[in-house]
């Protein structure tokens, strides 16, 4: 062989023989005779292994060319626009493989040309320079051709919350409404106003934020929590350090019909550390009135605290922000997605709800905190039996300390254990099942002995004697 054909047979990219003499032959050109054919050629194929990536996921913004073969998923209308020197086009067309997605740019002649030749479904070589586009991560397409390979990707197909990585475009992704904030207005470089609101979605692989821009940003105070929606041409960004999906003006989010799996799985709340980032379920035992401070800046905060309790214990959380304006009752059964655990009052442990975390008033969803679960039929969610650790037989301890850190009037319920044998009625939240049964009235606990079966959260009236500190229940209403 000569030693053109001993360059390419060594060169790592997959590039026709006929491509890689036309490159060499170009280069021989640009370096006006200070090349031969071999040195060019060397030149080109470095300028190829250079820039191979094995896969779309393996492309960056910074890389100077990029090849790589990929699937079209779809194929955008050309785009007009005015450039200084007169009119410009642009055709987007979106293509990825198993790893991801990664929108590309056609400009100009190029434009018309792709959209005559691109079909869905068909498989292609690309040669182009990665850059941050408007929908994340795009690769202006310097030359495109049909590749002879096997791609396993439908386009149209949906994505999974699991399977969301940087820079992918085009995003179809089906979930359910954990939250929403309200819309917030910013002041842009050039002086106009802009809109964004926040939404969080989760699906069976997870859950992920997903971000509302100007025109789409309303759409947040339209959906209901627990609304099952689907994203359509989302796109993906980072924001410190988390995967995130953002919605455009090209993009949209429709409520449709069908229900979505979300089975968080969810960590106990006696085995949450300090520092940590966890997330956490249970039912609200109380809740405090709102607060409001005024920040370093003049503005103003607000914040609420709740106790939240599982069968392991319990914890007081700060919701702030609009989480604070959350309509949550002693009873709720809620989830507190990536709450920071930090130091509290007296040195208790408490979860921190702020602009990460999502709090969601658990219906339908199931949570997995490796304890007993049981769901009946109305949707509640039954933990198994806290037994003695959680109320001894000295009274409600681990059931004692409100999230204003301090405990029950004692002399209250000193009051009411001491008319031993006199019948009394006391009306509260089921805030423990099993022996004996707790209910919260909000301002106090009750420990209550009864064979009747009943739900967290479920709210009744129980009537009997108090022997010692229980009520001794003949009659649950």
């Amino acid at each position: 062989m000569g030693a053109i054909e001993d360059i390419y047979a060594d060169i790592e990219a997959d590039v026709p023989e006929e491509k890689f003499r036309a490159a060499v032959e170009q280069k021989v050109e640009q370096m006006d005779g200070l090349a031969d054919e071999e040195t060019a050629a060397m030149i080109v194929a470095h300028e190829l292994s250079d820039g191979t990536v094995e896969t779309i996921s393996d492309i960056e913004t910074g890389m100077d060319e990029v090849q790589f073969v990929a699937k079209v998923v779809s194929v955008g209308d050309v785009r007009t626009f005015e450039r200084d020197e007169g009119e410009g086009r642009v055709l987007n067309v979106d293509v990825a493989d198993e790893t991801g997605s990664v929108r590309l740019a056609f400009w100009d002649g190029r434009a018309e040309a792709a959209k005559k030749e691109l079909v869905e479904g068909e498989v292609i070589r690309v040669g182009g320079t990665p850059a941050d586009g408007y929908s994340g991560l795009e690769v202006s397409v310097s030359d495109a051709e049909p590749a002879d390979a096997e791609i396993d990707v439908t386009p149209g197909d949906e994505a999974t919350v699991e399977a969301l990585t940087m820079g992918q475009s085009d995003v179809t992704l089906r979930g359910l409404v954990l939250g929403t904030d309200d819309v917030r207005t910013f002041q842009r470089d050039d002086g106009s106003e802009g809109q964004v609101a926040n939404l969080t979605l989760g699906d069976e692989t997870g859950r992920v934020r997903v971000t509302l821009w100007d025109e789409r940003a309303p759409r947040a105070t339209e959906l209901d929590e627990g609304a099952t929606v689907e994203i359509v041409d989302g796109y993906v960004r980072e924001r410190e350090g988390d995967i995130e999906l953002h919605v455009g003006d090209r993009g949209r989010i429709d409520e449709v019909d069908g229900s979505v799996d979300y089975d968080p799985e969810t960590t106990a709340i006696e085995r949450v550390e300090l520092d940590q980032t966890a997330d956490i379920a249970g039912v609200v035992r109380s809740t405090d009135s709102l607060r409001t401070f005024e920040r370093d800046d003049g503005s103003e905060g607000q914040v609420r605290n709740v106790r939240l309790q599982d069968d392991t214990g319990d914890i007081r959380v700060a919701l702030w922000g609009e989480k604070a304006d959350r309509d949550i009752a002693p009873g709720d059964e809620v989830l507190v997605a990536n709450a920071e655990i930090q130091d509290g009052w007296q040195d208790d442990r408490e979860a921190s709800a702020g602009w990460r975390s999502t709090v969601t008033v658990l219906e339908d969803a199931t949570v997995d905190s490796g304890t007993e679960t049981e769901r009946d039929p109305g949707g509640s969610t039954a933990t198994g039996d806290a037994g003695e650790d959680a109320v001894s037989d000295g009274g409600a301890t681990g059931l004692d300390a409100f999230a204003d850190g301090e405990s029950p009037d004692t002399d209250e319920t000193a009051t009411t254990a001491d008319n031993g044998g006199e019948r009394v009625e006391f009306t509260g939240t089921v805030v423990q099942t099993g022996e004996p049964v707790v209910l919260d009235d909000g301002t106090e606990t009750m420990p209550v002995e009864t064979g009747a079966s009943l739900r967290l959260g479920e709210e009744v009236t129980a009537r009997g004697t108090v022997e010692g500190e229980r009520l001794d229940a003949d009659e649950i209403l």
